[in-house]
């Protein structure tokens, strides 16, 4: 059995966000808030960790905690997600409400057609987990 891929993730005062490794060897991050400190760590990590994507996996992204979502931290998902590293990942983003998912998808839309890791929104954690638990090879 192939042992799970270190986060590289310690806890930073001020920063919105935890991280957690999955079962099925992928993440979970949990964000509080998204501000200016928390957007940059994040990005460094993500980025970092797209960098030594060698195999399919999943992760959870839980923003049920916050309430606005700038258009900054769509643009920069959007962004990570987009990179050719991201093809082998499925991501399952948790926001609050339907208005959340509205937004993200607006603004989503305007920034690249097309993404490289098979994503998808919800506003059910549950849902979101048993999408993440179908197997890899049925993406998205």
């Amino acid at each position: 059995m192939t042992e799970p891929k270190p986060l590289n993730w310690t806890p930073t005062p001020g920063i919105g966000y935890s991280v957690v490794r999955r079962g099925d060897g992928g993440m979970t991050l949990t964000f509080t808030e998204l501000n200016e400190a928390t957007l940059k760590h994040w990005r460094e990590f993500a980025l970092e960790h797209l960098f030594g994507a060698d195999r399919r996996t999943r992760n959870l992204y839980d923003l049920r905690a916050v309430q606005d979502i700038p258009e900054q931290a769509i643009r920069m998902a959007v962004e990570a997600n987009s990179d050719p590293s991201a093809r082998n990942i499925r991501v399952a983003v948790v926001v609050a409400d339907d208005k959340v998912t509205d937004a993200i998808r607006a603004v989503a839309s305007l920034a690249l057609p097309e993404t490289a890791a098979a994503l998808k929104l919800f506003t059910d954690i549950n849902e979101a987990e048993a999408w993440l638990g179908r197997p890899l090879d049925q993406i998205p």
